[in-house]
């Protein structure tokens, strides 16, 4: 269930969110690819995909040897992966019960990553040092309400000559309605300073409830992002649109069979799921 156009302080927003976050936790732990993880060579599914977007970005196509900084980073599947890249790797959420979970996983694997506890959009002044790449994928940015701010944070812990790297859902996907039985609209496109408020005891992945229902997401169209990222000094290297997700969004997706869902074939090519910008520091 949702309500639009709610007005809410990004105070009690927060920290409403990290309540259902921290609720989400062990369902995750449950659906999340963490046994895999044992093997050596494997990758989060994510970060299988981000990473060939991100390689030719990066000195020598490697993240060997670099200092990277994952952005809500939630129970660290995708950290510890990067970190198997070869980065010294931080990774930062504001759900301690996430961290938790993130930081006894990168010690079952050997991996050392450094684990900070902070709102993203307060990074900078918390998280220690600067990087070469900052990153962040998937299911991010709903959850904030200043993207200019949130951009902001981003500058500031690159590097000169530190690399940005976002895929996220993409917002016109977020219009959709996602039961309806073909490709239509439900939900705001464009922001208006207030929040689309949701109670939902479920989550996008695994069995399971959570006892805090309540979210705050707010829409952010394209232009949005990509003018906060301009307006805090980025430079854009790189934009696509992809046609797959790493979750289910709609009961209509279909399993791809490699982690990933897509619409039929018939709708597959009509709308974006995803968006992916590269972004650097002069």
């Amino acid at each position: 269930m949702s309500t639009d156009h709610v007005s809410v302080d990004w105070e009690h927003a927060r920290d409403t969110n990290r309540a259902n976050w921290d609720d989400r936790v062990p369902i995750h732990e449950g659906a999340y690819e963490i046994d895999a993880l044992s093997d050596p060579d494997h990758r989060s599914a994510v970060v299988r995909d981000d990473l060939p977007a991100l390689a030719p970005w990066l000195p020598d196509g490697s993240l060997a040897g670099l200092d990277l900084c994952h952005l809500q980073c939630h129970i660290g599947t995708d950290t510890v992966s990067l970190a198997r890249e070869g980065a010294r790797v931080t990774g930062v959420d504001f759900s301690p019960a996430a961290l938790a979970s993130a930081a006894g996983l990168s010690e079952r694997l050997g991996l050392d990553v450094t684990w900070v506890e902070t709102d993203v959009l307060d990074a900078r002044a918390v998280v220690v040092g600067d990087f070469d790449v900052v990153y962040t994928s998937i299911g991010t940015i709903c959850w904030l309400a200043d993207l200019d701010r949130w951009a902001a944070q981003v500058a500031a812990l690159l590097r000169p000559g530190g690399v940005f790297f976002i895929r996220d859902g993409h917002p016109a996907l977020y219009a959709l309605d996602e039961t309806a039985d073909e490709l239509v609209t439900r939900y705001r496109y464009f922001p208006d300073g207030t929040a689309q408020q949701w109670d939902d005891a479920g989550t996008y992945a695994g069995d399971g409830t959570v006892a805090n229902t309540r979210t705050y997401e707010w829409p952010h169209p394209l232009s949005e992002i990509v003018n906060a990222l301009l307006g805090a000094g980025l430079r854009l290297r790189r934009l696509d649109e992809g046609r797959t997700l790493p979750w289910r969004f709609s009961p209509r997706m279909e399993d791809t069979a490699d982690g990933s869902w897509a619409w039929p074939a018939s709708d597959r090519d009509r709308l974006p799921a995803t968006f992916t910008i590269v972004a650097t520091k002069d």
